[in-house]
């Protein structure tokens, strides 16, 4: 998180001021919908179908595991290339971006 902070990105985790460490995953998408802010993922099952029940999220990003290298470039490519705007109920793969 700090490497793509040093790029100039607002990002966040779990657990944070707004969101504890044992969230749910529907807390944590309707945390993030309530702070106009996008989620990334690595549980794609589950998130798939929350997407289904909450359309206006604020946006989720699904991604498989991923070395943490490949995990910072493809998120700094992303964050440098799309607006929050964009992502507005969008569920989009983070490999779009590697």
């Amino acid at each position: 998180m700090n490497a793509l902070i040093l790029r100039g990105h607002d990002v966040t985790r779990t657990p944070n001021l707004w969101m504890a460490a044992d969230a749910t995953d529907e807390q944590q998408l309707l945390g993030a919908t309530l702070h106009a802010r996008c989620i990334l993922t690595f549980n794609i099952r589950d998130f798939i179908v929350l997407a289904q029940r909450y359309t206006s999220h604020a946006g989720i990003i699904l991604s498989t595991q991923i070395s943490t290298s490949v995990l910072i470039s493809a998120l700094d490519n992303l964050l440098s290339t799309t607006t929050a705007e964009e992502w507005m109920g969008e569920v989009r793969w983070l490999r779009n971006w590697y």
